[in-house]
């Protein structure tokens, strides 16, 4: 279904995403995990093309979308939606029509400057919001919203799409414990219940063992670990975050709750 081939991108002299390549065969829910600076939000960017690849091919279903242009690829961005960790939504939009704005680009430029919605549009957001649990905010501003409904929201918006594959970048680092709970939640139960690939970047091992299927470690641009959640010790934790990673580092991304213990080593912390 997904085939990555030797993906590089460079930054000047620097590679930032440096020859990965993995397979995905089915619908799986992946996280990929690492430090900041990893690759890991490079990546998805690419496989969106909101960035391009230096070199390398990104195959679905046996054809390489960074070989897309044009019209082609922005079609090929509606079936791969993505979800950002600052929610871009827009902020003095009503939660419906942010939703809405999942399918501009199957609008024209005359329906959009005029906010025009046909009515089946307007039904399905409302009843995505309300399979998410927020139906009863369409009509506010999305700025009125806690940082969980709107990521919810950006969700709703994803979904509004009907993409094959749901892109989420670090989708719980503005959020509380709880709030990060229930967007994965979410996002899970989007991936089992709709048979939709999601794959999303992570940056606590102890997230990546409760939601996901499979997990791709990645240092310094390259992949170092492609396996099952349960194949994550202490060894591969170091391998991916480094002998120097501490729970300093841990703490500014959300983990779901947990019993932390602030002199732990990272690697100790998430694989306790």
């Amino acid at each position: 279904m997904l085939d990555v081939r030797g993906v590089t991108r460079m930054f000047g002299q620097k590679a930032a995403v440096d020859n990965i390549s993995f397979q995905i065969d089915r619908p799986a829910f992946v996280g990929i995990i690492g430090r900041s600076g990893a690759g890991k939000s490079t990546f998805l960017r690419m496989m969106n093309r909101l960035l391009d690849a230096t070199s390398g091919e990104i195959r679905v279903e046996g054809r390489d979308v960074l070989a897309l242009k044009g019209a082609e690829a922005r079609a090929w961005q509606s079936h791969c939606a993505m979800i950002f960790q600052q929610f871009n939504l827009v902020p003095r939009m009503d939660v419906a029509s942010n939703v809405l704005h999942g399918i501009l680009n199957r609008r024209s430029t005359l329906q959009t400057m005029l906010n025009l919605w046909p009515q089946a549009d307007i039904l399905r957001a409302l009843e995505i919001l309300d399979r998410l649990g927020i139906a009863e905010q369409a009509t506010k501003r999305a700025e009125a919203l806690s940082g969980g409904q709107q990521q919810r929201v950006a969700i709703a918006r994803a979904l509004m799409q009907d993409p094959k594959i749901i892109l989420a970048d670090e989708p719980m680092a503005s959020l509380d414990p709880m709030n990060a709970q229930v967007v994965m939640d979410t996002l899970k139960r989007i991936n089992v219940e709709d048979g939709r690939m999601v794959i999303a970047n992570l940056h606590t091992l102890d997230t990546a063992r409760h939601y996901c299927d499979r997990v791709i470690g990645m240092r310094d641009g390259r992949i170092v670990f492609d396996g099952t959640p349960d194949q994550l010790s202490t060894g591969i934790a170091r391998d991916i975050y480094g002998a120097d990673a501490s729970f300093n580092e841990a703490a500014t991304s959300t983990a779901i709750p947990a019993d932390t213990t602030a002199d732990r080593s990272y690697a100790d912390l998430m694989l306790s």
